[in-house]
């Protein structure tokens, strides 16, 4: 199917969540990458405290020419200084020219990544990109998103789910569970990496579960993994297809949040030179994993791989991946032959495809 030749964009960002800054940085980008040929753009952002707020300045400015739009603050913060709204109507409310609407949720993390957002607009009964509330739930915590895959067969790390509550004997619990160090320890419910420790000894074990618990109530532990990091981008919603892979090569112990938006250290190879068979398993596993956690529109999945080992180990997915310049979902799109802008046109005729096919269904009896 096609989209409308004109469209109203919402891009949501900012959030309350500890990935805020990356939302941020993530939305200015999407901004300055979209046709305003094709779309009337509005900039919706979030404050740290919950406030919905229109983002007058950003969406003023895009209008008077992409170029011309002011790069984030320092803190990595779009400035969104505008009226307060209310946000069900104002993502119901249809432009002067009765354009049909679209919503960009570019909200990483926890109340944006989660299925929360999500809900919200399916009962606004708009059009949006990307996973609906249970994909979105599932792949944002990581432990029921590794109880789904290890229902598919899907193979992964050896891990523990610890709630914050249960961390007084913590590497206790990790012998009993047959993990050797180095560990692993994040948040169930993050990303970009955010609360993220390696673990060498128990010691640095209880330093890196109060980490994590700052963040969530539940806690993840993985058996640490000597191998490559390969990541792969997957696009659609009933047909989902997978774009090249593409590996990561940390500056420091592992892929942290300096890597990802500050330093720009780790190298990333794109495509990632492996054989043609070994590509061919890793985008159908990552097809595989997509559908199973009932994803839509759009994630990124990350990937271990041991060669000579267990091989592939299926890490986690990302329903609202970053958009940054740096970020890999966009960079291994435009490898497969999707630049940024068409893949933006993508995810928007896949959102409106997605809200069609479930505006279907019957509610009556």
């Amino acid at each position: 199917m096609t989209s409308p030749d004109r469209i109203r964009l919402v891009v949501l960002f900012g959030g309350q969540s500890a990935e805020h800054e990356v939302s941020c940085v993530s939305a200015y980008h999407l901004l300055r990458a979209v046709d305003p040929t094709r779309y009337e753009v509005e900039a919706v952002g979030i404050t740290r405290e919950g406030t919905w707020v229109r983002a007058d300045d950003a969406t003023v400015t895009l209008q008077r020419g992409t170029a011309a739009l002011p790069a984030p603050s320092g803190a990595g913060r779009l400035e969104a200084v505008g009226a307060a709204i209310d946000p069900l109507p104002a993502l119901r409310q249809e432009s002067g020219d009765d354009l049909p609407v679209v919503v960009v949720p570019l909200l990483h993390g926890t109340r944006g990544e989660d299925g929360t957002v999500q809900g919200m607009l399916e009962l606004a009964n708009v059009p949006f990109v990307g996973s609906g509330v249970l994909g979105s739930a599932l792949c944002m915590d990581k432990l029921k998103a590794k109880d789904v895959l290890a229902a598919h067969d899907l193979p992964q790390v050896p891990w523990i789910g610890l709630r914050d509550t249960e961390l007084d004997d913590v590497a206790a619990r990790v012998d009993d569970a047959g993990l050797t160090f180095p560990l692993f320890v994040k948040p169930a419910n993050l990303g970009s990496s955010v609360g993220v420790s390696r673990a060498s000894d128990p010691a640095s074990l209880v330093a890196a579960c109060a980490l994590a618990a700052e963040y969530d109530e539940w806690i993840v532990v993985e058996q640490g993994v000597q191998g490559r990091e390969i990541e792969v981008a997957v696009l659609g919603n009933a047909e989902p297809r997978a774009s090249v892979p593409g590996e990561i090569r940390p500056a420091g112990d592992f892929y942290d949040y300096e890597d990802k938006y500050v330093d720009d250290a780790a190298e990333l190879l794109i495509p990632a030179d492996l054989p043609v068979d070994v590509t061919e398993e890793i985008q159908r596993l990552a097809v595989t994993a997509f559908t199973a956690l009932r994803c839509d529109g759009m994630a990124r999945v990350d990937f271990f791989y041991e060669a000579g080992g267990r091989g592939w180990l299926v890490n986690e997915l990302n329903t609202i991946p970053g958009f940054t310049p740096i970020s890999m979902y966009p960079k291994l799109w435009a490898a497969s032959g999707l630049p940024y802008g068409e893949l933006v046109d993508e995810l928007v005729r896949l959102a409106i495809e997605r809200h069609e096919r479930r505006s279907r269904f019957a509610t009556d009896r």
